[in-house]
C-alpha cells in the first residue's frame, strides 16, 4: 500500500508539472519560502523512494512499523515512520544522475526519515490537491469556447 502511494504521489506531481506548469508554479509561489522548500524536499524524498524500491531496495528498508509490544500490531500504517537509510551507491549513473539522486537522498534523510507515513503523505497530498484544483481542465476550456 505504501509503495502504491509513493508511486501515485510522484506520478500526480510529475503530471501536474508537465501538463499544468503554470497552475503548479502559481500554487508553489503562494507558499511561504519555508513551506515551498519543505514541499519540494518532501516530493524529492518520495521520488528517491520511488527510484530505489523494486530492483535495488525493498520498501521495508524505508519504513519502520513501530516497536514490538502491546498493540504494535494494531498501529495504523499512517503512524509508521520513514527510517534513515544509508547513502546509496550510484556508480551506475552518469555524474548528472548521481547529483540528482544525491539531492533526492539528502531530501529523504532531512524531511522523511523520522517522520510518520501519514505526515508525509498528508503534506504531499495537501499541496497536490491545491495544485490540481487550480488547473484548467479540458471541460472548463470547452465550456467557455465559442461555438
Amino acid at each position: 500500500m505504501i509503495g502504491e502511494a509513493v508511486w501515485w504521489v510522484t506520478i500526480v506531481d510529475a503530471t501536474l508539472v508537465r501538463h499544468h506548469q503554470e497552475a503548479y508554479d502559481g500554487v508553489m509561489a503562494g507558499q511561504t519560502p519555508a513551506q515551498r522548500r519543505l514541499i519540494e524536499e518532501v516530493l524529492a524524498g518520495l521520488r528517491f523512494v520511488r527510484n530505489r524500491i523494486g530492483d535495488e531496495a525493498d520498501l521495508a528498508e524505508f519504513i519502520e512499523p513501530g516497536t514490538p509490544g502491546p498493540g504494535a500490531g494494531t498501529r495504523p500504517v499512517t503512524g509508521w515512520t520513514w527510517r534513515p537509510v544509508p547513502e546509496p551507491a550510484l556508480t551506475s549513473l552518469a555524474p548528472r544522475g548521481q547529483a540528482w539522486e544525491m539531492t533526492r537522498y539528502r531530501a529523504y534523510q532531512a524531511h522523511l526519515a523520522g517522520h510518520t507515513i501519514g505526515e508525509i503523505f498528508g503534506r504531499a497530498a495537501a499541496f497536490l490537491k491545491l495544485a490540481a484544483a487550480s488547473t484548467t481542465t479540458i471541460t472548463d476550456i470547452s465550456a467557455h469556447a465559442a461555438p
